[in-house]
């Protein structure tokens, strides 16, 4: 059997959504395969297994080099009967495409950060602390790829987007008790809409500089988009707000720190992106998030509860220098203060 060129294309939630799949491949079938990124590589990078097997798709000879020798597959996991049934996530698409063993648990997606990613996400944090003076830091992606600007409007076709004028009074709430770092590519004026304090918008930052920024902040809020993936690779409390998608395919509904809050339940169709275009669907779903201020309430409401559950009440989070090295720290001090002991035995003697 020839070993295979898997092709992978979209957006960079797919890729990581992917790494699971690629994971389960690489352990239980064969470690002779490589990764085409057609949308990017970013989330591979320094993966122990994935790295040296995944390749930007511009990348000189890998034709020649590589896939001629193999057999090509172009994965499309939303053409997979369960996930367009609801069945299963994307990740476990993907696993079912790759590996063919269906259904199951799978890990979290790896994202592993170099040490420059993982100070720079933690200064960002303890900046914005600073400046605002608050103890938590929240980082809110409103947009999702289909966000395009229409004059003073942000549009979101796809229906996956929180609309701005609910955006406005989500920060306008939450930063009486958290500073607001806002993940998204348009600059938005807060001060013109009233917001009391400023709102952190780094421009210009890669998506795993991003991944370090959501790994260092206490809490996350999003839409369908990469962000609330990379809040679910760290195992970080989140509240994401789901629309036109179901939160079965695009989501973490059974994770315990995943707040999802519903916007289209018994309301959208699902789009068969990726299968057929459907304007009727698209039309079904078109302002499927808008919220009005109960809605609004009952949604930060709840994003509170869940804060309070997981970052308030809960155990810290083990620091920077990682759980190893804190190992490391222990045993020093335990060997230091037994030292201690030892030294005032000879003094006694």
């Amino acid at each position: 059997m020839r070993p295979k060129a898997f092709f992978i294309n979209g957006g960079a939630g797919r890729v990581l959504c992917s790494i699971p799949a690629f994971e389960k491949y690489f352990e239980e079938v064969t470690e002779d395969f490589i990764i085409v990124c057609e949308g990017g590589m970013e989330f591979f990078k320094g993966h122990f297994q994935l790295h040296e097997r995944a390749y930007d798709a511009w990348h000189k000879d890998l034709f020649e080099n590589k896939i001629k020798k193999m057999d090509c597959v172009s994965l499309e996991p939303y053409r997979m009967w369960e996930y367009y049934n609801q069945q299963c996530n994307l990740s476990q698409a993907f696993d079912i495409e790759v590996n063919n063993k269906g259904i199951r648990e799978l890990n979290r997606p790896t994202i592993r950060l170099t040490r420059e990613e993982l100070i720079s996400g933690t200064n960002v944090i303890k900046e914005v602390k600073t400046a605002t003076k608050k103890d938590h830091v929240i980082v809110i992606q409103p947009f999702g790829r289909g966000a395009q600007p229409m004059g003073n409007f942000i549009n979101d076709s796809s229906g996956r987007s929180i609309e701005f004028k609910n955006l406005v009074q989500f920060v306008k709430a939450l930063q009486k008790d958290f500073a607001v770092i806002l993940m998204s590519e348009y600059q938005l004026d807060f001060e013109k809409e009233g917001c009391s304090q400023p709102v952190a918008q780094p421009q210009n930052i890669d998506l795993r500089h991003w991944a370090g920024i959501i790994k260092a902040a206490d809490y996350f809020l999003g839409c369908d988009s990469v962000g609330q993936h990379i809040a679910y690779s760290f195992d970080k409390p989140a509240t994401v707000i789901v629309g036109s998608t179901f939160s079965e395919n695009t989501s973490y509904p059974e994770c315990t720190k995943f707040d999802i809050q519903d916007m289209g339940e018994g309301l959208r169709k699902y789009d068969p992106i990726r299968i057929v275009p459907d304007e009727l669907v698209n039309k079904n779903n078109d302002g499927i998030m808008i919220m009005n201020e109960e809605i609004e309430k009952v949604i930060l409401e709840s994003l509170k509860n869940n804060f309070k559950k997981f970052v308030i009440n809960s155990a810290p989070a083990s620091n920077l220098i990682g759980s190893k090295q804190q190992k490391k720290v222990n045993y020093l001090e335990q060997n230091r203060d037994k030292k201690k002991i030892d030294t005032s035995k000879e003094q006694t003697k």
